[in-house]
This record gives structure tokens, C-alpha cells and sequence, in this order.
């Protein structure tokens, strides 16, 4: 498969008001993409639009929605299928965290987490598939993470979300390539955004632990325009799978090599980072 195409092409992104969406939106730009834009935070994607038009003479649409909501995020689909028929590009970046073990989070908060991690996927996969598939050399990403590689205790509920990600694009993967359609599966590291500092927390979490929980949004240091510059490289590329920071390297190598055993390694790296960021 050819490298794709950047210049001409119009890119639809999730979750851009904001961390990798907004990093990803302005590479986007530079690179001659034009851009639709979707996060349910109205006023910071108004600000990346402007912060983007200012400098990228290309065409910006925006969308305000939750895709939290399964029936807002199918309208969305429907809209975004008829409102841009060049679509040559999805991203499917938008996420939620949630903190807790499994019997520490509800029923709803733990689907309210698949609903946008997972089932919003393949909503807009589904609404835009046929609008990829009239554009040979189109290409479909999606975040997945570091949790969709290994799953420590405490995450249950982000862990189902992201390993199903995972799953959902490498096997729609071959699917796709009759078609000449490219997908790419992203695992981020521990990436300065603000997904660690605004996640949900278990309702049955006890307050210490919910305290030390928000700590860990100081060990996420990565640059969200360097993990975004590792995105398109790799959509460019047409590489099935990009794995983000170094941190992902050595988490996804323990992985490979130790199944069963890295998660001891992975939970006492885990601690000695966070009394470091303290």
C-alpha cells in the first residue's frame, strides 16, 4: 500500500479540543489535511479551530458531542457521512479513564467508559466506513493504549476498552485491505494530557486512595505534539501499529517477554515513579 496522502485530504478527529486531538489537528493542518473536529468541550475546540486557521489556510469544521451518549454519537456518524463525503482519514482519538477495581466502580461508570473508549469506535467506524472505502489509500487510526498491552489491577474497566480496541482494528485490519484502506492501532505511554487529572473514579473508591490516584497525572510526561508527530508518521507510513513513548517500548517488550510475570515489574516501576513526581 502507498504512503498516504496528507495534502487534499479532509480527516475527521475525535476528542481534538484538547491533548493528542488538538496536537493531532494542528499536524494535521501543517501537513495540507483539512480537518473535522468532534469533543464534547465546546470552548476548547473553538480555540484549537481558531489557533489552527490562524496559521493553516485549510477548512476546519466543528462539531460539539458527547459520545458518551450512543445516540448522540450515531446522529454524529450519519452527519459527518453526508456533511463530508472526501473523508480520506478517521482518527478515533477520543477517551476517558476511570480509577478503581472492579467491585469498586458501578455498572454505569464502567459503561459509561466502554461507551466512549469502545462502543463510540465503532459507531463512527461503522457511519464512515463506507466513505473510507470510496477513497483508495484511506486510512482509519485508533487509540488504544499501553493498557490495551498489559492490565494491571485497578484499571479493569479501561483495560476491557482498550484491549477490545485493540482487537476491533487489527482484525478489521485485513478486512480493510482489499480495499486499500490502511488501519493503525496507537498505544500511548505516558502522555501529558489531561485524561490522568480529569478521570472518573470508582465510587467505592476509599478518599486516600482516590488522592493518590490523581498523582498520577505527574508521571505522564510525553509532549502531546511529539506523540502526535509519532502518529501521523506512522499513518503515513501505513505501519499497523505505533507504540508512543519509550515507556510503551519497555512495557510492550515485558509483555512479549514476560506474560505472566511483567506485571510485578510494571507495579513496582509504577510506585517508585510516582514518589519521584511527588
Amino acid at each position: 500500500m502507498r504512503p498516504y496522502t496528507f495534502a487534499g485530504g479532509t480527516a475527521v478527529v475525535t476528542g481534538a479540543a484538547s491533548g493528542i486531538g488538538a496536537a493531532l489537528a494542528a499536524g494535521l493542518a501543517e501537513r495540507g489535511s483539512h480537518l473535522v473536529l468532534l469533543d464534547r468541550d465546546a470552548e476548547g475546540l473553538a480555540r484549537v479551530a481558531e489557533d489552527i486557521g490562524r496559521t493553516c489556510p485549510v477548512r476546519i469544521a466543528t462539531y460539539v458531542a458527547d459520545l458518551g451518549d450512543a445516540d448522540t454519537t450515531r446522529r454524529i456518524g450519519a452527519t459527518l457521512a453526508a456533511a463530508h463525503p472526501d473523508t480520506t482519514l478517521l482518527i478515533n482519538n477520543a477517551g476517558v479513564a476511570l480509577g478503581g477495581t472492579f467491585d469498586q466502580v458501578s455498572a454505569e461508570q464502567f459503561d459509561a467508559v466502554l461507551a466512549v473508549n469502545l462502543h463510540a469506535v465503532v459507531t463512527l467506524t461503522r457511519a464512515l466506513l463506507p466513505v473510507l472505502t470510496t477513497h483508495p489509500g484511506a486510512h482509519l487510526v485508533a487509540l488504544s493504549s499501553v493498557f490495551g498491552l498489559v492490565a494491571p489491577p485497578g484499571q479493569t474497566a479501561y483495560c476491557t476498552s482498550k484491549f477490545a480496541v485493540r482487537g476491533f482494528t487489527e482484525s478489521l485490519r485485513g478486512e480493510l485491505a482489499p480495499a486499500g484502506v490502511g488501519v493503525t492501532c496507537v498505544h500511548p505511554g505516558g502522555v501529558r494530557t489531561g485524561i490522568a487529572r480529569h478521570a472518573m473514579v470508582g465510587e467505592g473508591v476509599p478518599a486516600a486512595m482516590a488522592a493518590r490516584m490523581a498523582e498520577f497525572d505527574k508521571v505522564l510526561t510525553l509532549p502531546p505534539a511529539d506523540a502526535a508527530a509519532a502518529i501521523l508518521r506512522a499513518v503515513e507510513r501505513r505501519k499497523p501499529r505505533v507504540l508512543v513513548g519509550r515507556d510503551a517500548l519497555v512495557i510492550d517488550t515485558l509483555a512479549r517477554l514476560l506474560p505472566v510475570t511483567h506485571r510485578r515489574l510494571l507495579s513496582g516501576a509504577a510506585r517508585l515513579a510516582a514518589r519521584r513526581a511527588r
